[in-house]
């Protein structure tokens, strides 16, 4: 099961502040709109992204169809393959893909221990 790039969601409380910390990590805006109150950031493959009052709980993110450099990748596993593939194997989901479209879509699974898993496709 092919999940595609991985990065953590990080919910923060203070946009810039936290940038200014993880840029001390080595860590550089890759991509975001402040103004709307997130910011993506790299350190090589590492991927963070930092959300101000957009989610309750950080999230731990997969996007299908992206390299690590959001370029798509040139084969992949449609999320909604990956939705099938997690629900036979009895996995609840919180939201759906819906499996009559194709292209961008998403959906959510949470872990036994509450830690929300977003599954993001953008291509």
């Amino acid at each position: 099961m092919n999940l595609g790039t991985f990065s953590i969601s990080l919910t923060v409380k203070d946009l810039e502040a936290s940038r200014a910390f993880y840029e001390k990590f080595g860590f550089s805006v890759f991509t975001g709109d402040a103004a709307k109150n997130y910011l993506i950031m790299k350190n090589g493959d590492h991927v963070i992204g930092l959300f101000q009052g957009m989610f309750e709980k950080n999230i731990l993110t997969f996007n299908p169809g992206w390299d690590s450099n959001a370029r798509k990748l040139a084969s992949f596993t449609d999320i909604r393959e990956l939705q099938r593939q997690l629900k036979a194997q009895g996995v609840t989901l919180v939201n759906e893909a819906d499996e009559s479209t194709t292209g961008p879509a998403s959906f959510v699974a949470v872990d036994p221990d509450g830690n929300p898993l977003l599954f993001d496709q953008h291509v």
